[in-house]
């Protein structure tokens, strides 16, 4: 679903849907209590957040995955492949579609091997058979089922926590106090314009900006459409770039594009004279043969202190690799 406007900030509908707020974060705190993590043989990076939406998860993952192929290590992604049919797989680009394994690990398998089940000790059990040294959960800071060696939230900067309240009266899908107890450090996604870092006492924090692919031509009028939690990122970038958008087109998070929907989208930039773009994320669960219709503004993250958080990273790992070999 599209991110709800009263997300941002408290109001009437969100009082009123705040008892079912703290009725689901309160089953989230008891299922985290209730089981116990379990350790596999190499270190695990989860790469999460505290609110539901587009934070910036995917890139950041990423982005993490590039700093640790520098340092020599053989990441793997385990996701549990929402959306898509097939599990206990490892991902193949070449074979497989965003029907079968979800849009997010189609991406991801771009940078480094995705291992997807919804049962992320299995996802992470294949991955170490298949080569892993080192794991990468994009998402699953809420999951109680894989023990995390570090803990990363991704905070978008301009969305903050929003109204700080508990799914469906807000954005959290935790008490904060209580999430942040378990994380150790926090990635800031842009201008952090609600000074959620105020609120990360005790985590290291790291800043990053999302960088859009500028295309060489940007002359031509844009119908954008995206279907991910927050569109408006996306249309903002697509103005940085140069475009001028003459329409856009909002769909639910993680929508699965029909025929029809696509062929509407197309007439209509042919009768505007207008070219498409959309998302990477949505650029895949778009039919081959209709590809050639749509571009795509491919998108990568910019940390504002590489260095500094490679060496975080480096660090953690060779503590978690130390305290894995006296077990």
């Amino acid at each position: 679903m599209k991110t709800p406007g009263f997300w941002k900030s408290p109001g009437l509908l969100s009082s009123l849907l705040l008892p079912v707020g703290m009725f689901y974060s309160g089953i989230t705190a008891l299922r985290l209590r209730l089981r116990r993590p379990t350790k596999v043989g190499i270190p695990v990076i989860c790469v999460g957040n505290l609110t539901a939406g587009g934070s910036g998860k995917t890139p950041t993952a990423a982005g993490i995955a590039e700093l640790l192929k520098q340092l020599g290590k053989k990441p793997f992604f385990i996701s549990r492949g929402y959306g898509g049919k097939l599990k206990g797989i490892i991902v193949d680009p070449q074979k497989h579609t965003a029907a079968d394994v979800g849009d997010e690990p189609l991406i991801l398998s771009r940078t480094a091997p995705v291992s997807v089940n919804a049962d992320r000790l299995k996802a992470a059990q294949k991955a170490i058979a298949a080569g892993a040294d080192i794991l990468i959960m994009d998402d699953g800071f809420q999951n109680p089922g894989l023990y995390k060696d570090l803990s990363f939230l991704v905070i978008d900067g301009e969305f903050g926590f929003g109204n700080r309240r508990p799914i469906p009266a807000g954005p959290l899908r935790e008490n904060i106090s209580a999430g942040l107890k378990r994380a150790q450090a926090a990635v800031i996604i842009g201008n952090d314009k609600h000074n959620s870092a105020a609120l990360l006492p005790e985590l290291k924090k790291f800043y990053g900006q999302i960088v859009p692919q500028k295309p060489a031509d940007t002359s031509a009028p844009v119908i954008a459409f995206a279907g991910i939690g927050r569109p408006g990122k996306f249309y903002a970038s697509l103005k940085e770039c140069g475009f001028t958008l003459v329409k856009t087109v909002d769909f639910p998070d993680h929508h699965f594009y029909t025929e029809p929907e696509l062929r509407q989208l197309i007439k209509e930039a042919a009768t505007q004279k207008a070219i498409l773009y959309t998302t990477s994320k949505d650029f895949v669960k778009i039919p081959p043969r209709l590809r050639s219709y749509f571009n795509v503004l491919e998108i990568s993250i910019r940390w504002n202190k590489a260095q500094e958080l490679q060496d975080f990273i480096k660090k953690r790992i060779l503590t978690a690799v130390k305290n894995k070999a006296k077990e």
